[in-house]
């Protein structure tokens, strides 16, 4: 792998993802899945995070949803989601694809921003769609029906206009950069592969070493801000 302190200039670059998991948003506060103090180490998903747990108490997994909500409304976006926004308006295309349900990607300003596993501000019921940030969120509707989370649950599919979108993105770009994910998680661990095939740059910051940290020409070991920070260095 090349030098990592030899930082590329992400301004050298035309067509950037940033592919962001858990550890993007750790810094805010957000609670991570899988790793130290990960909420599935205190939470059972079987009964909070799949449909037949909504189908069986939708009020109980309202619960630990409205839980949640109150959490990730207390965080704030971090210099790194800045960073990642600052960039989109330097640089002439530049797409997130996020594993992250918290919104923090657009309340530091990005626009393109593909949530592959959902929204924890949206939710759903049929084909209706509505994004509402009150906490804590009434789920039941006027009409006695239960509002559902939009949110990719264990065992549910993602969203095929969400994975096009982000694929044409991985795709089509010269720089891909993996922030904070844990690569275990598939389909979406499988996605920034997609950018190596078709001969883009590839830059993995992760404090910890991945099971596809090999599939990248550098790997920086840090938090997001301070990785990013080299990365983005001359963006001023």
């Amino acid at each position: 792998m090349r030098d990592p302190d030899t930082v590329p200039d992400i301004r050298d670059f035309r067509r950037v993802v940033f592919f962001t998991g858990a550890g993007m948003s750790a810094e805010s506060g957000v609670p991570t899945y899988r790793g130290q103090g990960g909420i599935w180490k205190q939470y059972d998903y079987a009964s909070y995070a799949c449909q037949d747990a909504f189908d069986a108490d939708p009020a109980k997994v309202w619960d630990f949803h409205n839980y949640r909500r109150k959490l990730v409304a207390a965080c704030e976006p971090n210099a790194g989601h800045g960073l990642i926004a600052r960039c989109e308006e330097a640089l002439p295309h530049v797409t997130v694809v996020t594993q992250n349900i918290d919104g923090l990607h657009q309340r530091a300003g990005s626009r393109t921003v593909h949530e592959l596993h959902g929204s924890l501000w949206r939710v759903r019921c049929g084909d209706e769609r509505l994004l509402s940030f009150d906490v804590p969120f009434e789920g039941r509707r006027a009409d006695g029906r239960w509002w559902r989370p939009d949110i990719v649950w264990f065992g549910d599919a993602l969203r095929a206009d969400v994975i096009q979108a982000s694929v044409e993105a991985i795709e089509r770009c010269d720089l891909l950069v993996s922030i904070g994910t844990s690569a275990v998680v598939y389909p979406a661990a499988q996605l920034p592969l997609l950018a190596r095939r078709a001969g883009a740059t590839m830059i993995e910051i992760n404090p910890d070493e991945t099971p596809v940290s090999d599939a990248y020409d550098l790997c920086l070991r840090g938090t997001a801000t301070d990785m990013l920070g080299r990365l983005c260095r001359n963006l001023d």
